[in-house]
């Protein structure tokens, strides 16, 4: 699992369940592979203090949709957050996604990304891009887009707010051309077909990703100093 690749000693996902803590949230739900033991190791060695973990198991890599299904039986279905494993986002965009009075979802600015964050501009290309309507509500988002690099939408870095309407959208949507159920396919479905309203902000922040192991060195240079209190 990408996201227990170690940093500074500790695993990246350590990191990540702390600025959520500090972001006001209690609980957390990982979603695993059945070959995944470190990670229910790690934690039982190592219990958080301040955020409760639990478990769900996708028995297969089918996709971001598949694994929200995944997790349905383990999170509150009227409100919760969904976000990458393998990303380490700044408190202050995840205190909105907290607080949001209803289906939110948190983009960002692609030049900022690019020039303050550590993700390579070829690859925050390939990023799934938002359109947002004249009332600021999200109205698309396209998947895999074709490179165009004075695309001026904001970058979907998979940081949402959702009610149990995004479950049924994740069981309607079929598989991609690459065999898998994406989330933001779901989430389009859910906004034309299930009256889904997704309220969109953009913030010029950056996101830290360790998707990759050459990420390593860059990201643990940003988060010296950082000591993870999930």
């Amino acid at each position: 699992m990408k996201a227990m690749m170690p940093v500074a000693g500790r695993p990246f996902l350590d990191y990540g369940l702390s600025v959520l803590a500090d972001a006001g949230f209690a609980r957390a739900v990982l979603v695993i592979g059945p070959e995944q033991h470190d990670v229910r190791e790690h934690y039982r060695a190592h219990p958080p203090e301040r955020i409760e973990l639990s478990y769900a198991m996708q028995a297969e890599p089918r996709g971001t949709a598949d694994a929200v299904l995944a997790a349905e039986p383990t999170i509150e279905r009227d409100a919760f957050v969904v976000l990458n494993g393998d990303n380490y986002y700044p408190r202050e965009p995840l205190e909105t996604l907290r607080t949001s009075a209803g289906p939110c979802v948190v983009l960002y600015d692609r030049a900022a990304l690019v020039e303050r964050g550590t993700i390579p501009a070829d690859r925050i290309a390939a990023y799934a891009l938002a359109t947002i309507d004249g009332d600021g509500n999200l109205a698309s988002v396209e998947e895999k887009p074709a490179a165009a690099s004075d695309d001026r939408r904001a970058v979907s870095m998979n940081a949402w707010r959702f009610d149990a309407r995004i479950f049924d959208a994740c069981r309607r949507i079929p598989p991609s051309p690459r065999g898998e159920l994406e989330l933001p396919r779901a989430v389009e479905y859910a906004i034309r077909h299930l009256g889904l309203k997704m309220r969109a902000s953009i913030v010029r922040q950056p996101v830290l990703d360790l998707s990759r192991r050459a990420d390593v060195a860059v990201v643990a240079d940003r988060l010296r100093g950082v000591e993870p209190r999930p």
